[in-house]
């Protein structure tokens, strides 16, 4: 099985597992990401203390890129810092733009790299971006 098999695997994967998938009681954070070319839709809720999101989880409807890259993101974020889930919303968005020349540094996506070739499909590159935006925007809030 090729690299890009054991990615598609895992992308499917996680497009199918709800576990990130579920309400959250009392988010501090909830932020709406909405992808209006496709009709992506999630709201991200997270659960920050004293700096540190203890907990995330999301809802929301959209193709099996934007599911699995939101539950992705959602596992690498949780006991992560909010200025280190920041980096690594900032980390992602330059692997798809092709911005990154150290492998090194994309080892600290550990799955999302599933996503590094998304930008030979354009048309997805917004699917995959989704969630990791709306991360953005709710951290800088």
């Amino acid at each position: 099985m090729d690299l890009s098999q054991i990615y598609t695997q895992l992308i499917m994967e996680h497009n199918k597992n709800t576990q990130n998938k579920r309400a959250l009681d009392d988010p501090t954070i909830v932020e709406h990401g909405h992808n209006p070319s496709c009709g992506d839709d999630i709201t991200l809720n997270l659960i920050e203390k004293n700096g540190v999101i203890v907990d995330a989880s999301f809802t929301g409807s959209g193709c099996a890129i934007s599911q699995a890259s939101t539950s992705i993101m959602i596992d690498l974020i949780k006991g992560k810092s909010t200025e280190d889930a920041l980096e690594l919303a900032e980390l992602f968005i330059k692997m798809i733009k092709k911005e990154i020349e150290d492998d090194n540094e994309l080892e600290k996506l550990e799955d999302a790299v599933a996503f590094e070739n998304i930008s030979n499909m354009p048309a997805r590159v917004k699917c995959a971006v989704l969630p990791w935006h709306t991360l953005e925007e709710a951290l800088k809030k």
